[in-house]
């Protein structure tokens, strides 16, 4: 299928792309691994196609002791392979690994993928879990967005029509923290039947004092689970069993064409138990390095 007819604006500054979206009825092109296949299978039809790819001081990725910072056109792959993106908030890279496959991961942009607010990918959870924010701005300026408010729906955001998302700040893991990433798919590279991004923090004498988990594929939005109370029984136990059956109870997904309701809560204890168990011995292991 051919995509319908649009009016395709190239700019070459942000704000030349913001006076384009301007008026809204307007899409944003930067990776396309996502608005593409809509256009051509007809489910979009945007007025006015917004190229971004020619913007200068988009691509880049900025570390700080503060946290990660990626611009709009930062690719997958990129930020995947940044080493000092990795060693001050590891979490992305540990999720970017699960995207898709790599000749998406060659193209597709981060901040593309939180705008595209799919509740099944995995950066809009790790945005969730950590905190993070999002810059957004339009020709009546800017602002950041938290990531607890960016959500608010299947593919759907709080971001108005004539609003570019010119970055994503990835708060840094402090000293203590461990994380890890698990999902389940029916297929490598396909959209996760559950996800789970782990964050789990340790005292000085290696006790857990909090234990945080994002959750993708089983609700309509990114859902953020506190699980400190059964995490630093857990972790004095050696069961984690009890993780997995508490986040249970407070998960109510949904079942689709690719797995039920119940085996989807299901998948994602046993992914809560994974990912939980794993952030907890990272942070033991981080700080013996």
């Amino acid at each position: 299928m051919k995509p319908p007819p649009f009016d395709y604006r190239a700019p070459r500054t942000t704000q030349e792309a913001l006076d384009a979206l301007a008026g809204g009825g307007a899409k944003v092109l930067a990776g396309g691994q996502s608005l593409i296949p809509l256009l051509t299978m007809r489910l979009a039809a945007p007025a006015r196609l917004v190229d971004i790819n020619g913007v200068a001081g988009l691509d880049t990725v900025e570390v700080t002791a503060e946290g990660v910072r990626v611009g709009a056109l930062a690719r997958h792959a990129r930020v995947e392979r940044d080493e000092r993106a990795a060693a001050v908030q590891p979490l992305i890279g540990q999720a970017l690994r699960h995207v898709a496959h790599p000749v998406i991961r060659n193209r597709g942009t981060v901040v593309g993928s939180l705008a595209h607010a799919d509740p099944a990918a995995e950066l809009p959870a790790v945005l969730a879990v950590l905190g993070g924010t999002v810059e957004v701005a339009s020709a009546r300026g800017r602002r950041a967005v938290a990531a607890a408010d960016l959500f608010t729906g299947p593919l759907e955001s709080c971001l108005d029509e004539d609003e570019l998302a010119l970055s994503a700040f990835f708060p840094a893991a402090p000293r203590l923290t461990g994380t890890a990433f698990a999902e389940t798919a029916r297929r490598h590279g396909d959209y996760a039947l559950a996800g789970v991004a782990a964050v789990v923090a340790l005292d000085d004498d290696l006790r857990v004092t909090s234990a945080r988990a994002g959750y993708l594929g089983v609700a309509g939005v990114p859902l953020v689970l506190d699980l400190s109370e059964p995490a630093e029984s857990a972790a004095r136990t050696g069961d984690w069993s009890a993780v997995a059956a508490y986040a249970r109870e407070r998960l109510d997904p949904d079942g689709d064409i690719h797995a039920g309701a119940g085996y989807r809560r299901h998948l994602a204890g046993v992914l809560t138990e994974r990912a939980l168990r794993a952030a907890a011995r990272d942070a033991v292991q981080r700080e013996a390095r």
